[in-house]
């Protein structure tokens, strides 16, 4: 049981740093280390950063969606 168990969490971690799920916690961890009294952005709003800074990137090229 234990071993399935820890090739859950294995299988886990890969698909989210695969998809970069693991993106916001990052960022957060990232936030609460360097800038400990900056306010945290909700998952929408920072995705809504992410997905801005993205499309204003010359090197993304196009839009898909």
């Amino acid at each position: 049981m234990r071993s399935l168990r820890r090739v859950f969490r294995a299988v886990r971690w890969y698909l989210r740093e695969l998809t970069d799920e693991s993106a916001y916690d990052r960022h957060v961890a990232h936030l609460r280390k360097e800038q400990p009294q900056a306010p945290v952005p909700t998952r929408r709003a920072f995705e809504r950063m992410r997905t801005e800074r993205q499309e204003r990137d010359p090197r993304q090229g196009f839009r898909c969606c």
